[in-house]
């Protein structure tokens, strides 16, 4: 355990992140007052074209890659503060989010120059969404066991089978799968590749899932004798695995995995301030204020390594899954304790951001990558496994 702790080395953020940070709360001083908390704690799954492009307008999409490409070349610390203050205030960034996050770094890690020059301006400027094309119906958590296969044919590959969980993939221009070219699900890791799919082709079709709270932004995307062109393969066939990893280090590592029920704890702290507050309630407070605080350095530190080129997939297995714990105690112990007050009357807004995040708090320890899936990991990483 002290082996993987050291991987965790204190990191502040450089003043100019912190500089930036200014910034980007007077950009988003104006939104806040519109959105109530219920709408606001939907933030990551919160699909609004119009302001993630007006994100892209001022650079603040694809922040991370080149000039060159039509990014804004900060590093990943400015990433940092600008994801961790539009999680903050609960913003709506579903739109940009996965093409920011993990599909544009990893095309300008892999792709060719070609898919490189075409992809990344269109990110950058928010007219390219993009979805994750990774978990598979009847496989459970077990990515490597994936079914869907692209077979080569004249001028590029014939691409059939399933996809599950492709958050907005409805809404979305493009999607990064990762699927089988070679060997059977048998053999795991080896011959999978990944490939950039245009939604819009022929044989692709998706279908929303709605979840318990009403919400429609899973999806179950199906494949059937889809062309692919030879240039929508990314990287060399077979290394598929290899990129899929380090694109799941970009998902797990960030802010998100922190602060998908802070909308709710703010409200819930403004409730307590504006009534009487118990020892026990301050106690709580006290005790997730903590809990952030030492996640949040967790993360920043994973942030840290991901700025030196490194791919800390062992720790951002760790950030996840002690971050998405966090989360998910959140509306526990606040129904919890309001549960001690039944003569006190809740405020409406609490109660509509409370009943929204307890019924999508299950998802979260699900998404990126089961709880079980990532101690996985991270036993092997202790040598337990």
């Amino acid at each position: 355990m002290a082996d993987l702790l050291d991987h965790f080395q204190f990191a502040a953020l450089p003043p100019a992140a912190e500089a930036f940070r200014a910034e980007v709360k007077a950009f988003l001083a104006p939104y806040v007052s519109r959105w109530p908390a219920d709408i606001r704690s939907r933030s990551w799954a919160g699909f609004d074209r119009e302001f993630s492009q007006q994100l892209a307008a001022r650079g603040w999409v694809g922040v991370t890659l080149p000039k060159r490409y039509g990014g804004a070349e900060l590093d990943a610390f400015s990433r940092f503060v600008l994801v961790e203050e539009l999680l903050a205030v609960g913003a709506p960034v579903a739109a940009h989010w996965i093409a920011d996050r993990q599909s544009g770094p990893l095309i300008l890690k892999y792709g060719t120059e070609a898919q490189k020059a075409f992809y990344l301006p269109r990110i950058c400027r928010g007219e390219a969404f993009f979805c994750i094309g990774m978990s598979e119906p009847n496989a459970g958590s077990d990515l490597a066991s994936v079914g869907s296969r692209a077979t080569p044919v004249e001028g590029g590959w014939r691409l059939n089978g399933r996809k599950i969980w492709t958050t907005h993939g409805h809404r979305c221009h493009y999607s990064i799968a990762l699927v089988r070219t070679s060997g059977t699900p048998a053999d795991r890791q080896q011959g999978l590749s990944q490939f950039i799919i245009d939604l819009s082709l022929p044989g692709v079709t998706i279908r929303p899932i709605e979840d318990l709270s009403g919400d429609q932004h899973f999806c179950e995307t199906f494949f059937d004798d889809v062309f692919l062109p030879a240039d929508a393969l990314i990287g060399m066939p077979g290394q598929g695995w290899e990129q899929v990893t380090a694109e799941l280090a970009f998902e797990r590592s960030g802010p998100e995995r922190l602060y998908s029920s802070i909308v709710l704890l703010d409200c819930w702290i403004a409730a307590l301030k504006a009534g009487a507050t118990s020892d026990s309630q301050v106690a709580t407070v006290g005790r997730l204020t903590a809990h952030l605080v030492t996640l949040r350095h967790m993360s920043i530190s994973t942030t840290s390594q991901l700025a030196r080129g490194q791919s800390p997939v062992v720790e951002a297995a760790l950030v996840k899954d002690l971050g998405t714990t966090f989360e998910q105690s959140i509306p526990d112990l606040i129904e919890d304790s309001l549960g001690t007050q039944p003569g006190v009357a809740i405020d409406a807004e609490l109660y509509r951001a409370l009943a929204y995040v307890s019924q999508a708090a299950p998802a979260f320890s699900l998404r990126g990558g089961t709880r079980e899936i990532l101690r996985g990991m991270i036993a092997r990483g202790l040598g337990l496994r």
